[in-house]
């Protein structure tokens, strides 16, 4: 039977379409489910992307079976900054069948004529903070709630239907050891002296953290801001992200360089690894999923970090190395043994010298494919 898309339309049609991966990739042992709520918060009306990007959606089936899925984004944001008419593709996956995959990028690369575009280009999401790259190496590692796994088929596929390399991210399994070297503290201790810098001594996530969390963003733009596909966030957006993320983290997770003004001169957002917590619970906060996600938040051996960034007139001024130094006595008193780098774009040569010190090996690559349009 040849392969039906259908353009997801009501919220039935979206829990059908978020929860696909869970039968995709059942009883796989490296798939991480992402959390099903915030799927459907960030596909729905509810994201406040949805006021200056068109989207859609959409299921293919076959057989009269869901087979695969695809999400399709005009951000506007994107070509005021970047001087190009794209099209993204995100949320893809799909059965190992030629014809599904074709069906869905078809679907997309037609929308995207329609659109005037150039290109398209994915997976990427609506901001840099969604799910981006293809996995095409480390499919015997275990995910993260914040990357994207997917199938070996799944590049071959690409490259069959004409999609070519844009840019790859990096990531890195970073060893922690028993003790930090001594230098470590010294020279950040030195840099603050030097500076009038001080790292927020933090007990409390709404008391000590939200108040600096606007700045805190701010900071993220500025540092971010010339990295591949990044888009500035709205006020809307902030907001969301903060109310949704910020406030759960624990404040011994996250480090605040503050200058001699007090103000957020760079930060680092850590968390312990959800990864088993998510196989278990299959991307379900609740009845039960629960019960998982707050054991790994309380005893954990590997570490997830998320987010670094400090203001570019900063960069050469140590303020990294405060936040390493943090970080590490905060991963050693918990007793952490890894810590997981996340995506890290391969030209992003700044942050690959902060493991320069560390025991560490590159155990996953994941890439954003191009294709133009004729």
């Amino acid at each position: 039977m040849s392969v039906v898309i259908k353009e997801v339309q009501s919220r039935n049609d979206l829990k059908k379409f978020v929860k696909f991966p869970l039968s995709l990739y059942r009883n796989h042992p490296y798939f991480v489910p992402t959390l099903i709520q915030d799927d459907m918060n960030t596909l729905s009306s509810k994201n406040p992307a949805f006021k200056f990007c068109e989207v859609k959606i959409w299921l293919a089936y076959k057989d009269e079976k869901i087979a695969g899925r695809i999400v399709a984004i005009l951000n506007s944001k994107h070509e005021e900054k970047w001087g190009k008419r794209q099209v993204r593709f995100g949320w893809i996956d799909f059965i190992d069948d030629e014809e599904v995959s074709k069906a869905l990028l078809d679907k997309v690369e037609d929308w995207a004529r329609e659109k005037k575009a150039e290109s398209v280009h994915g997976p990427l999401g609506f901001t840099d903070l969604d799910h981006e790259g293809m996995l095409i190496e480390g499919f015997e590692e275990l995910g993260t709630l914040a990357t994207i796994y997917n199938y070996p088929y799944y590049p071959q596929h690409m490259e069959k239907h004409g999609y070519r390399k844009d840019i790859d991210w990096l990531e890195f399994r970073i060893k922690i050891p028993e003790k930090l070297p001594e230098n470590f503290a010294e020279y950040s201790e030195k840099v603050q002296e030097k500076y009038g810098f001080r790292l927020l001594q933090a007990r409390s996530t709404k008391r000590d953290i939200l108040p600096y969390a606007y700045q805190l963003f701010d900071v993220l733009q500025e540092a971010y801001k010339e990295l591949y596909g990044v888009v500035e966030l709205s006020k809307e957006q902030v907001d969301a992200y903060i109310k949704q993320y910020l406030g759960f983290i624990d404040p011994d997770h996250i480090g605040l360089v503050l200058n001699d003004q007090n103000k957020v001169i760079g930060f680092g957002i850590t968390m312990p690894s959800l990864s088993k917590a998510l196989q278990k619970s299959r991307g379900r906060v609740f009845p039960f999923g629960i019960f998982h996600l707050m054991k790994a938040l309380k005893t954990n051996d590997v570490v997830d970090l998320y987010l670094i960034g400090v203001l570019p007139e900063y960069q050469s001024k140590g303020v990294a190395s405060i936040l390493l130094t943090n970080m590490g006595k905060t991963f050693i008193e918990k007793g952490y043994k890894y810590a997981e780098s996340n995506p890290q774009l391969e030209n992003n040569h700044k942050i690959h010298q902060q493991w320069k010190h560390f025991e560490k090996r590159q155990h996953r690559r994941r890439r954003c494919y191009i294709k133009k349009l004729q």
